[in-house]
């Protein structure tokens, strides 16, 4: 089954092989993704006498003081040779750093998501002329890890 994902106003064409599989197997712009959903009896379906459930009020969301919200830092450029997430999840090592020559398929940092490790890729040959992550560090989908210059 093939899809169309539009996600903050980027499309992705998403391929799910076998939607009743363990895991799903998911193409998301030619990239291979497993995924591990939750079973079907993990989630609410009715009660005891057989009517169907109601869901409970969402409660209000916390509010915080403004000295609970920590300031976003600054976004890196985006530039030629940036590597990114593929995924949202943790930082668990950064295996080269500013300076470093690297080769096309090189793992050059691993990341965790949902529980698995994977290992992020050098695209291209190159030098590597900036690393804007750090060992623990979460991370959002897409968003830039380093920059790896061509030569």
């Amino acid at each position: 089954m093939k899809v169309r994902v539009l996600i903050e106003g980027t499309a992705y064409e998403v391929e799910i092989v076998d939607l009743h599989s363990r895991p799903v197997v998911a193409i998301v712009d030619g990239e291979r993704f497993e995924v591990w959903p939750e079973s079907a009896s993990a989630l609410p379906v009715g009660s005891l006498d057989g009517r169907q459930a109601q869901a409970p009020p969402a409660s209000p969301a916390p509010s915080l003081s403004p000295s609970a919200v920590s300031a976003p830092s600054a976004a890196p450029p985006i530039e030629s040779g940036t590597v990114r997430a593929p995924i949202p999840g943790v930082i668990l090592a950064v295996r080269v750093k500013p300076g470093d020559q690297v080769t096309a398929g090189q793992e050059v940092c691993v990341l965790e998501a949902m529980k698995m490790q994977n290992s992020i890729r050098a695209k291209q040959s190159g030098v590597v002329s900036a690393v804007y992550v750090s060992d623990g560090q979460h991370v959002k989908h897409h968003q830039p890890l380093m920059v790896i210059k061509s030569e």
